[in-house]
């Protein structure tokens, strides 16, 4: 059995497309399955057993023998959230859970940690585990994510394999249920097709023009064959990053949507919201070194390839993974 939470999610859903892609047909969907929207995430994927959420640990002790490999996806992601409370059980103490039964039943583990975690990028964006402490965060979501990866480097029992996976700003398919925190490639479609235009945020940091600010966009089509790879080959446990390794502008990304679409970009700006402009951040970029180092040679897409397959393939078609 291979597990993974967050299944109906976005990057759990895709990553468990490619789990049965690869022939791997014993999966367990583990997730909040009232939320019928994101469950069309999952529908044509032949998944062995669905499992509630705050269930599985109870179905865990009855079924742990079997588990072959977690992938503990699951969380919440709402960067606009600034109460920590709502972090605290789903990101910290559900994950601190997650480790514990498998470092007792030994079943490696990959998590999704974030590269909200790298705040402002006082420190960099290179993922040396000595540096993870100082990391200021700029919201609850990323303090949660970098509250459970301190813990998870000062545990003296662990999985016999683990990951935790610093995601940048990922975008793809089967994020048709996020709303406000979809890609900013899937909101360019949309406006696109209801005014044949698109609105930015606007810079609020003078060393940024508007539309410039710049992000490490990761494909996840890549994202997940990162996953398998490390449940295949199991290299050194660590904390690793997993973005493209390039910055690229939201212009860029805008103007590359329009362009799959075969329109002229029409691009204009407006605010970044009052309760988000505080805590935006405006430069990151993965160092991706340490993956690469550990055997990962496969390429990333490039901007230009991801989002013409996102929007040809998936958002054109209404297609899902």
């Amino acid at each position: 059995m291979i597990i993974v939470t967050g299944a109906a999610g976005f990057i759990g859903s895709v990553l468990i497309g490619h789990l049965l892609k690869a022939g791997h047909n014993n999966i367990i969907a583990v997730d909040d399955f009232s939320f019928v929207e994101k469950n069309k995430n999952l529908e044509n994927k032949q998944i062995s057993e669905h499992v509630e959420r705050e269930k599985f640990f109870d179905w865990f002790d009855k079924n742990h023998s079997k588990i072959k490999f977690i992938f503990h996806i699951g969380a919440r992601t709402d960067t606009a959230e600034f109460d920590y409370k709502i972090f605290e059980h789903l990101n910290v103490s559900y994950s601190k859970k997650m480790w514990k039964v498998c470092a007792k039943h030994s079943i490696p583990l990959v998590y999704a940690s974030s590269a909200a975690t790298y705040g402002a990028g006082e420190y960099g964006y290179e993922d040396d585990e000595s540096q993870i402490p100082l990391l200021k965060p700029l919201n609850p979501y990323g303090e949660s994510k970098q509250e459970f990866d301190i813990w998870a480097l000062k545990q003296d029992k662990a999985p016999p394999f683990w990951a935790g996976l610093k995601f940048f700003n990922v975008y793809g398919p089967n994020e048709f249920h996020k709303g406000r925190m979809a890609s900013v490639i899937f909101h360019t479609y949309q406006q696109i097709l209801k005014t044949g235009k698109m609105k930015l945020f606007r810079s609020h940091n003078p060393k940024f023009k508007d539309g410039e600010q710049l992000r490490d966009f990761v494909y996840v089509k890549d994202l997940v064959e990162v996953c398998l790879f490390l449940m295949n080959q199991q290299p050194q446990s660590a904390i690793y990053n997993l973005g493209s390794g390039t910055a690229r502008t939201f212009l860029d990304l805008a103007k590359n949507t329009f362009y799959a679409l075969d329109k002229t970009p029409d691009i204009d700006f407006m605010d970044t919201p009052i309760d988000i402009r505080g805590k935006y951040q405006y430069y990151t970029q993965a160092d991706m070194e340490k993956l690469k180092k550990e055997g990962y040679t496969q390429k990333f897409h490039t901007l230009e390839e991801g989002v013409e397959d996102y929007v040809k393939n998936y958002l054109m078609e209404n297609k899902y993974y």
